[in-house]
């Protein structure tokens, strides 16, 4: 099977920065599309940043221009760069991996969640 592990949140002051990090592993053949996506208690996920297997990328507005989202391949994991945190991005955040298992399975995984809170 596949998972999916984040880790790297954790409690920032206001403006401060944290680098978010997931891995999948298992039988992977191949990774397509890779996101990540948050959640605060009493609201809906939404989608915070996607990144194509070209690279190409997609970000909510609320968090353009400072967050980055980015992969190595390699090593199949994806990376959140977050800079310029603002209370509001408090939230579980949550990797999400669109896969080709080895076994020929279209999968679509979500890894356990890393809480971020930012507060003074």
């Amino acid at each position: 099977q596949v998972q999916l592990v984040e880790s790297g949140g954790g409690l920032v002051q206001p403006g401060g920065s944290l680098r978010l990090s997931c891995a999948a592993s298992g039988s992977i053949a191949r990774i397509n599309a890779m996101g990540w996506y948050r959640q605060a208690p009493g609201k809906q996920r939404e989608l915070v940043a996607l990144i194509n297997t070209d690279g190409t990328t997609n970000y909510a507005a609320s968090v353009k221009g400072r967050f980055t989202i980015s992969r190595d391949n390699a090593k199949n994991t994806v990376y959140l760069q977050m800079n310029s945190l603002k209370p509001e991005d408090t939230a579980a955040y949550y990797c999400n991996a669109d896969i080709w298992s080895s076994l020929g399975q279209h999968l679509n995984g979500w890894g356990q969640g890393t809480q971020v809170t930012v507060s003074s």
